[in-house]
Parts: structure tokens; C-alpha cells; sequence
């Protein structure tokens, strides 16, 4: 599908004298923060950041999303490898050095001392990073649990609201596959009902997308699972919609939100879902194995936590999500430097910033014949992430090829009619990593595989 937008190389330009003096302001900025990043501690760091961001007061995001002197002092608060190219960032992101070397502050301070102290003292610290992801979600900091991932997040929702036999739940071909095996176990124990509504890839409207679970609705339908950003090829689904239509016949909606919190901007009031899991590690640049997970507050005391809690927690105590045994603090902590990160660069900022990166690739490659991209460029469809495959070149040896290769990494897709590589670029990818991986794309599509890497091989990596 093309955008509505001019490609990246046809976009008007900033005049010469005006870009030099914005060029001269920033990339000051951008010195400062890749000396701070490499030399000083987090709060030179983020001092740097904001003062980097205040230059470009005056843009517009999608026009602060191209200034390059400015994105050059980001990539520097990261410690990403340039030895190989990382295009699979929605499996995991890399963290920037002050998250990880926050990771390993409060992991010191919890080896310091007995069980008993450190839990007294650490664990408390934790209500503060609650409410500050309460307040990028726009909730009550008493709606947000503190999990390990999307999964666990997700999964609390769906083996614990009340099902009964013959109750319909609808999925789409583009969820993620542990949420649907999820559903699927939910059928066997309980014999309830799923149904999955096939998405185009990509559809020509956001309309297309809520019509078809409209359609799909009957009396007997109770839950519907969706995602915000589908993980097969980056589509963005009309959430708010399809709330809409959901609430109106008394049906409750589960948002898988791995992909799109801190990558897309907005808030909770903007989908009006009942309950949101998500992954921190993926675009928020938290700290692996850290999630959250939003629950309406009226619906707490409904859904029963996956372990046992203490008896003050079983009922409405949010935190009853969280019982999962001894684990470590230093993580959960970690996870305020990465808001504080995402704060200074700003939402909307680093959201059209993603989005560039993405269609600076992907408007290059659909041109080329042989190619076919499985993602929409309309803006409001798709942001970072997308899926391109290249006629008769099976994807498992494409990526094979390109990181072995290469090295270059991307994630292979297999799935709801999708055959092609998963991209998803990160704040610290430069264009000229793209430009390499969009060469090496041509390359293949005008010649195909080299051998030994025309051959098949099997697989059964899981892709994030």
C-alpha cells in the first residue's frame, strides 16, 4: 500500500542557511551528549538529552524526526555494537548505558545486605516507578502491576476472566502465537469457543480492520484479544474503535500492547480497553524480563492472580499480579531510568522519529521489482516496524544469509500468508545501516540467494 506521504528522497528541504544554523546548535548538543553518555553518570546524561531536545523547540516531531546532528548524540547513549546491523529490535531492544548501568547499581545495593533488609528497603522504591508508568499510561498508579512481560501480563488476563462453556473469544491471524495457545488451552479446560478473523496484509483502510471484527461479533461473543501493534508486520489496529463497538454490546477487550507502548504515543483514555499487557524490555528500553500490566480498576477483584497471593492482596489489591515468588529488585528499579530516557526524548518525538527510520527503508525497497512489502506506509497503519519479503527467497535463508553474511539481523516471518523478514530499526540505527541493508535487499532480489543459502533450512526460533 503507499503512503500518503512523499517518499523520504521527495520531501521538501530545509533551506541551506536555516538548516547550517540548526546543524551548528544541535550537533553541539550531540557532542555534549556522546561525551556525557561515555564519562558521566546518568543525570549528566539526561541533563544532556533535554538540552539537545530544547533545540529543537521549534520543530514540529515528524520535522525533528530528520535532524540528524540531533539523533547522532542519542545513538551515543547506547552501547549497541557497530560491528553488525541490529533490525530486530522488536524481539528485545538494547538498553541505553544509564538503564544498564542502573541494572547493575541496585543489584550492588541488593547484595549488600540480608533478604529481610534489602527487601524493606528496595521493594518500597518500586511504588515510585508504578506511578511513573501510570503516568506515561494515563491511569491510577493502583491499575498498573509490575510483571516480567507481555506474556505473564497477558496471560493473567486470559486464564482468569470468567468463561464459561460456549462463550466466543476473537483473535486475529496476526496475534501473538503464547496468547493464542493461551486461548486455545482455555478451549480444552473450560470449552469455550475461539474464532480468528483473517487480516489482509496489508488492508487499504483502518475501517477494513474494524469492520472486521464488527462482522465477526455474535450474541455469544464475550472477550475479544487484540493488538495494538500486530508482531507479525507492524500494523497498527484501531483500538479505540473497536472498544467502542466491544462496550457497546457488553464485551470486554484484552489489548496486547507489547509492541506499541512507548514506540506509538498515546494513552489509556485513547484505546478505553479493559485490560493492556505489555513488555518494557521491547520499546520503552527497560531493563529484560521487566512488563506491565493495566487492568480496569472495577475489574481487579474479578480476575484471580496466576499464584497464590497473601490473603490482603487477593481481591482488589493490584499488586496481587505480582506474586511470583523471590525475584530480583534491581530490574524493576532500572525501569525509571528508562522512563526518564523516553521523558526527555519525548513520546510524539521519538514516535515519528521510528516512523522515519521506517519508512526510509521501506519507501526505497517496494519500488524494487521482486519485492513485496506485507505493511501498510500510511502513517496512521504502521510506525517502526515492518515486513518485507522477496519473491522466491524463503525467509528462514534470507535471514540466515544476511547475518551470517552480513550481520545483519532481522526476524524471520512465516505466518498468515506472510513470507518475509520482520525490520525493525531502533533509535540508535543510522541510515547508513539502512542504506547497507536496502543494498544488500536489491542485491537478492535482483539475483537471489548465493549458495550454499538457497537451500532451505528448518527452524523453529521464536520470534519476539
Amino acid at each position: 500500500m503507499e503512503s500518503k506521504e512523499k517518499p523520504v528522497s521527495e520531501q521538501t528541504t530545509t533551506p541551506p542557511a536555516m538548516e547550517r544554523r540548526r546543524f551548528l546548535q544541535t550537533m553541539g548538543s550531540a557532542v555534549g551528549l556522546a561525551a556525557a553518555a561515555t564519562l558521566a553518570g546518568p543525570d549528566d546524561v539526561l541533563r544532556t538529552v533535554e538540552a539537545a531536545a530544547q533545540s529543537l523547540s521549534g520543530l514540529s516531531p515528524k520535522q525533528a524526526a530528520r535532524e540528524e546532528s540531533f539523533w547522532l548524540g542519542i545513538q551515543q547513549a547506547f552501547t549497541m555494537s557497530r560491528s553488525l546491523i541490529n533490525l530486530d529490535n522488536a524481539w528485545t531492544c538494547p538498553s541505553p548505558r544509564l538503564v544498564t548501568e542502573a541494572v547493575v547499581r541496585y543489584t550492588w545495593l541488593q547484595e549488600e545486605e540480608p533478604a529481610q533488609q534489602w527487601i524493606q528497603k528496595l521493594r518500597p522504591r518500586q511504588e515510585s516507578v508504578r506511578i511513573g508508568l501510570a503516568r506515561l499510561f494515563g491511569c491510577d498508579p493502583e491499575e498498573i502491576a509490575l510483571v516480567r512481560n507481555a506474556t505473564e501480563a497477558l496471560q493473567i488476563v486470559l486464564f482468569g476472566i470468567p468463561l464459561k462453556s460456549g462463550d466466543e473469544v476473537l483473535t486475529t491471524s496476526l496475534d501473538y502465537g503464547s496468547m493464542v495457545s493461551t486461548l486455545n488451552y482455555r478451549q480444552q479446560r473450560d470449552g469455550i469457543v475461539l474464532k480468528r478473523i483473517d487480516m489482509p496484509t496489508p488492508p487499504k483502510a483502518m475501517e477494513e480492520l474494524a469492520g472486521a471484527f464488527e462482522r465477526a461479533i455474535t450474541p455469544k461473543t464475550r472477550l475479544i484479544l487484540v493488538s495494538h501493534i500486530a508482531y507479525l508486520n507492524g500494523q497498527v489496529f484501531p483500538i479505540k474503535n473497536i472498544c467502542d463497538l466491544a462496550h457497546q454490546r457488553g464485551i470486554e477487550v484484552v489489548v496486547d500492547g507489547a509492541h506499541s507502548f512507548a514506540h506509538l504515543d498515546f494513552t489509556r483514555q485513547d484505546l478505553d480497553c479493559d485490560y493492556f499487557g505489555t513488555s518494557l524490555h521491547k520499546w520503552l528500553l527497560a531493563p529484560k524480563g521487566t512488563g506491565l500490566l493495566y487492568v480496569r480498576k472495577d475489574k481487579i477483584e474479578t480476575i484471580p492472580p496466576l499464584m497464590s497471593a497473601p490473603s490482603g492482596r487477593r481481591k482488589a489489591n493490584i499488586r496481587k499480579f505480582e506474586q511470583v515468588g523471590t525475584h530480583p529488585a534491581a530490574p524493576i528499579l532500572a525501569i525509571a531510568e528508562a522512563l526518564s530516557f523516553h521523558t526527555v526524548i519525548g513520546s510524539k518525538r521519538k514516535e515519528e522519529r521510528l516512523r522515519y527510520l521506517k519508512d526510509y527503508w521501506a519507501e526505497r525497497l517496494r519500488k524494487v521489482p521482486n519485492v513485496r512489502l506485507y505493511t501498510s506506509l500510511q502513517p496512521e497503519m504502521s510506525c517502526g516496524i515492518a515486513t518485507v519479503g522477496v519473491e522466491g527467497v524463503h525467509p528462514v535463508a534470507f535471514r540466515d544469509y544476511l547475518w551470517e553474511r552480513h550481520r545483519v539481523q532481522t526476524a524471520r516471518i512465516v505466518s498468515a500468508g506472510i513470507q518475509g523478514l520482520r525490520v525493525s530499526p531502533n533509535l540508535y540505527t543510522t541510515l547508513n545501516e539502512l542504506d547497507y541493508f536496502c543494498e544488500v535487499v536489491e542485491d537478492v532480489a535482483k539475483k537471489g540467494l548465493p549458495e550454499p543459502h538457497k537451500s532451505f533450512k528448518p527452524d523453529d526460533t521464536t520470534t519476539g
